[in-house]
């Protein structure tokens, strides 16, 4: 029984994400590996786990939030000067 919860669950976990955008993805990746790190990280020095995964998992999601955005800008930048090189116009910062 407890093979079949636990396949389910997995299942349901790798479904859960299939519509997510890519900032949507990238914090909720974000926050389980700094849930993660966090867990292993408090438990080595004899913490809490439980608190080490709150905390990991909200840095982890910030942290995803912010790579998200800087991916985004790297994206806008490339797209300005490919447009500016395809038109033969010169390259300008996208605002």
């Amino acid at each position: 029984m407890k093979k079949i919860i636990a396949i389910a669950a997995a299942t349901l976990a790798m479904t859960a994400c299939s519509n997510m955008n890519n900032t949507e993805q990238r914090t909720l990746s974000g926050a389980g590996i700094g849930a993660a790190a966090g867990a292993i990280g408090t438990a080595i020095f004899h913490g809490n786990p439980i608190w080490g995964a709150v905390g990991g998992a909200a840095v982890g999601a910030a942290s995803g939030y912010v790579y998200d955005a800087y991916k985004k800008e790297q994206a806008s930048e490339y797209n300005s000067g490919y447009n500016a090189g395809k038109n033969n116009k010169p390259a300008q910062a996208p605002n």
